[in-house]
């Protein structure tokens, strides 16, 4: 997934603006602006490198230029070099902490990402996907979604149009689960899937035989679950659709869902509390002298 080279620039400027105000009063007041600098970006902890694209992008805006030996989705040990940059040295420290903590929670995204994509891999029979959520940070959907598909995982709905997805509040508004989906299938595309929220048994029983694509298992506990596909397998439902569960699942109690009979896990912690990977940028003059 890619946004168009205009359009990334323009987000990545609004990202500048905010940081920059009426201008770095530290950097003007104290740096020549012909000085010219040298930076270098190092990653002080092993991770998943994101962002590498974006943290370029920032550079050239800034008037500097920057170049990489890495790619978005190298695994990277402690003191690894990710960036090389060049430019005046009041530009590349007026752009430093915006790539910095572009770079840095990116790459904490796909790091995090990675990790349990291959905690998935390790399990026996059925594949199961990791995917995200909707719960992204307003303006760094994009951002975080990208980081997700570079750390291996599903980044599920990039968007409200993407899928239908008739969740509690929309059945309590609109009607029962049977006639959601046929309000659904006779008003979006056939292209689109409908995927319907349950959060017990019983109603992903009555979700599968109203037709959906997908059913949501919202917060069931892996046993619940387990005696759900069970009942769905029995009723010749199962391979009709896909099984997806969400719901307070974390890293520390995914393996029992893993195991749980489910196509996809969406976890919301990838993004929403994914930890930054520790990055720094050190800036030197061309003449040697730090700045």
């Amino acid at each position: 997934m890619e946004l168009e080279r205009a359009v990334l620039e323009e987000r990545l400027k609004s990202f500048l603006r905010e940081d920059l105000g009426y201008g770095d009063i530290t950097t003007d007041s104290l740096v020549d602006p012909t000085v010219e600098g040298i930076a270098t970006i190092v990653c002080n902890e092993p991770g998943v490198i994101a962002g590498l694209k974006e943290s370029l992008a920032l550079l050239e805006i800034s008037g500097c230029s920057g170049t990489s030996n890495m790619k978005d989705g190298d695994h990277v040990t402690a003191g690894s070099e990710i960036i090389k940059a060049i430019g005046p040295a009041n530009s590349l420290l007026k752009v430093e902490r915006t790539a910095l903590n572009l770079l840095c929670h990116m790459s904490g995204v796909a790091t995090i990402t990675s990790e349990l994509v291959k905690l998935a891999a390790k399990k026996q029979g059925r594949p199961v996907r990791i995917a995200c959520t909707r719960k992204t940070l307003p303006g760094l959907r994009y951002f975080e979604k990208k980081a997700v598909a570079i750390g291996g995982g599903d980044t599920h709905r990039l968007r409200l149009d993407d899928a239908v997805l008739i969740k509690d509040n929309h059945l309590a508004i609109a009607g029962g689960v049977s006639e959601c989906i046929k309000k659904a299938r006779a008003q979006v595309s056939f292209t689109k899937k409908i995927e319907v929220e349950a959060t017990t048994s019983k109603e992903a029983i009555e979700t599968a035989k109203a037709g959906a694509d997908i059913v949501l298992l919202d917060n069931m506990k892996p046993d619940d679950i387990k005696r759900t596909e069970a009942e769905l397998v029995k009723m010749g439902l199962r391979e009709k659709i896909i099984l997806e569960a969400s719901g307070g699942i974390q890293r520390e109690n995914i393996a029992a869902y893993l195991t749980s009979g489910v196509d996809v896990i969406s976890m919301g912690m990838i993004t929403h509390s994914a930890r930054s990977i520790d990055m720094s940028m050190n800036i030197r003059s061309r003449t040697g002298r730090r700045t």
